[in-house]
């Protein structure tokens, strides 16, 4: 039997500028994390918004195991795309622009999923993103952010089309 995979189609570009945001979260979430970032508090679910102990309970027993697993997924991200990167300065336009297949194992999606949805919750928080109306057209940060959930939906699209 043939291992299953989800076919995206990504330039060049769009997969260095992938590799670097998934660098800088794997960063964030990394052994030297901290904890106090927003970022990082945005990044853990809060089941008992009305019960502060609790839920700093819950964010104490749950945040290493959630981060570690979130850092995990970023690198198998990362390995994915190490065949996108390369250098863009030398390129030709045309050659860093043009589509190419990525092919991501069934088995790694749910971490490609996880993981762009992931990215968006940092930008958000950055930005200052608390619902839709939040939303800056003429800030071209708010373009990242647009271009992740473009990427995520493309990646569930794919699947939805395997499965």
């Amino acid at each position: 039997m043939t291992d299953l995979t989800v076919r995206v189609r990504m330039a060049r570009v769009e997969g260095a500028q992938l590799v670097h945001l998934v660098d800088d979260f794997r960063e964030l979430v990394g052994a030297n994390r901290d904890v106090e970032d927003p970022a990082i508090g945005r990044l853990i679910p809060d089941p008992y918004p009305e019960d502060e102990d609790s839920a700093r309970a819950f964010r104490d027993a749950t945040r290493d195991d959630l981060l570690d697993r979130r850092a995990l997924d970023a690198d198998i991200v990362r390995t994915a795309l190490a065949g996108m990167r390369g250098d863009l300065g030398d390129m030709p336009r045309d050659e860093a622009f043009a589509e190419h297949d990525l092919d991501i194992p069934l088995s790694d999606v749910d971490a490609w999923m996880r993981t762009l949805t992931a990215l968006r919750l940092v930008i958000a928080e950055r930005l200052g993103i608390q619902n839709d109306d939040d939303h800056d057209p003429d800030d071209p940060r708010y373009g990242v952010y647009d271009w992740l959930g473009y990427r995520l939906e493309l990646t569930v699209e794919a699947a939805d089309r395997l499965l």
